[in-house]
């Protein structure tokens, strides 16, 4: 009996060393985004009738003084605030049978009888929160850690490789990549890892004398610290101890702030990156994943300490974000689209529409997410 306790409920196990940490990282993501939407609107004098995170049937849950619902919900892949005159957990607006139902003080503070800054307020709230969680992550790790960077030096040139073949030599220190100054080897790997089959402008220092030369980064498949295999660009070059000088930064909280807002700047940037090269056929589709392979990652990164499963918090709210702001209804860019358009024709989108516009969004979220567990379980 104790060794089939410890097969399911032990460290290495399904339950607690995957699913725990699985739910830890999902939730916080989803709680923080729906908190944005809950504060924003509650801020804007909007009505909530419910917070939940997850779907389906209630587990727990309890009224506060507002008149809210707070509940936990046993499908634990999402959440949702459900706001006065809202008739679904997507914030659809209601028909005229619908609006009669409500009273008077309800239409007052009901979502959809606001001003449309009020509403896009309120929506974007959730992303943006995603984007700060990020932020308050990377500002933590970063003061209590500091970080190390090494100089932006080439000690080694693979041969046959991009780099060489440019004429890059061991020794050279790079200035720029594609117009963009860099400080560190770091930021050489950033700039080049997710621009593969472009050619990019190298400026590189050499015995005093800048010059230029120009490579095209090729994909190679690695393993990360998680135990993924990812494709990421390469040219070619190497940087040790010897050469790279690496050091140790500290931070005040005021600078981990600022390299934090940066640090999440470069990951919103670089997945912005990847979706427009997914869409276009230059991106590996093994590197989209759903749940599974979060499951898996949020698996190991518990393994290697609460930190790296934090840090892994940080990355996926950073993508929860960006996907939500993707114009495609029934995610929060789809309603900023269609509030968009209101403010502009300064009356809101007719309903046939707007139920057209849902449903071919909605069956586009479906194919997505098909596509990752199909990833996830079979195609990766």
């Amino acid at each position: 009996m104790s060794e089939i306790l410890r097969a399911a409920f032990g460290t290495e196990s399904l339950i607690i060393g995957t699913l725990v940490p699985f739910l830890f990282v999902l939730t916080a993501v989803v709680f923080v985004h729906e908190m944005g939407h809950y504060l924003v609107g509650r801020l804007c004098g909007i009505g909530v009738r419910a917070f939940s995170i997850g779907f389906g049937p209630e587990l727990i849950g309890f009224n506060d003084r507002h008149g809210t619902r707070w509940k936990l919900c046993a499908i634990p892949l999402g959440g949702y605030v459900k706001f006065v005159g809202d008739v679904s957990a997507t914030s659809s607006q209601p028909g005229a049978e619908d609006a009669e139902t409500l009273s008077e003080e309800e239409r007052k503070v009901a979502f959809h009888t606001q001003p449309v800054w009020k509403r896009a307020a309120t929506v974007v709230a959730g992303p943006l929160f995603n984007f700060l969680l990020t932020i308050v992550v990377f500002a933590v790790l970063f003061g209590a850690y500091g970080r190390y960077v090494a100089e932006p030096m080439v000690a080694e040139v693979t041969a046959g490789s991009p780099a060489q073949a440019a004429g890059i030599e061991p020794g050279d220190r790079f200035v720029s990549v594609d117009g963009e100054k860099v400080e560190s080897f770091a930021d050489v790997q950033r700039l080049v890892s997710g621009r593969a089959g472009d050619t990019l402008t190298f400026v590189m220092l050499r015995d005093g004398k800048e010059i230029t030369v120009k490579a095209t980064p090729r994909p190679v498949e690695q393993e990360d610290a998680l135990g993924n295999k990812v494709k990421v660009a390469v040219i070619g070059v190497v940087n040790n101890r010897e050469v790279g000088q690496p050091r140790h930064i500290a931070y005040s909280p005021g600078g981990a702030v600022v390299a934090a807002v940066e640090e999440t700047g470069y990951i919103i940037s670089r997945t912005g990156q990847f979706l427009k090269r997914f869409v276009v056929g230059r991106e590996d589709k093994c590197q989209l994943g759903g749940p599974v392979k979060i499951a898996g990652m949020a698996g190991q990164a518990a393994k290697l300490g609460f930190e790296w499963l934090v840090q892994l918090v940080a990355m996926l709210s950073v993508g929860i974000g960006i996907l939500n702001l993707l114009p495609i209804p029934p995610l929060d860019g789809g309603h900023l689209a269609f509030y968009a358009v209101e403010a502009v024709i300064r009356r809101p989108v007719s309903e046939r529409v707007m139920e057209a516009v849902y449903r071919t969004g909605l069956f586009l979220v479906l194919c997505f997410m098909g596509f990752v567990f199909w990833n996830d379980l079979f195609g990766c």
